[in-house]
């Protein structure tokens, strides 16, 4: 079926059924939904890995928060003002 089909065959249906239709297209997208951004966006702990990899320099000691201080605003300064 087409979606002109559907689109046709929806003006068919009583007020009720197309409630209904709405409602399980809805809870469908939100699945669907719910479902990409789970796959798509690593959670907390992925994120907090990533960081410390591109932070982490060998023989060297963790940047500190200063340090990490220093590096956003240098970059806010290449960013926006260079």
């Amino acid at each position: 079926m087409t979606l002109e089909e559907l689109e046709q065959q929806v003006h068919q249906l009583s007020v009720a059924e197309r409630l209904s239709l709405l409602n399980t297209i809805t809870r469908s997208l939100q699945t669907d939904l719910t479902q990409t951004q789970n796959s798509t966006q690593p959670n907390k702990r992925e994120l907090v890995e990533q960081l410390r990899g591109c932070l982490k320099r060998p023989g060297e000691p963790a940047p500190t928060d200063a340090e990490i201080d220093a590096m956003r605003e240098q970059r806010l300064v290449e960013k926006y003002l260079t």
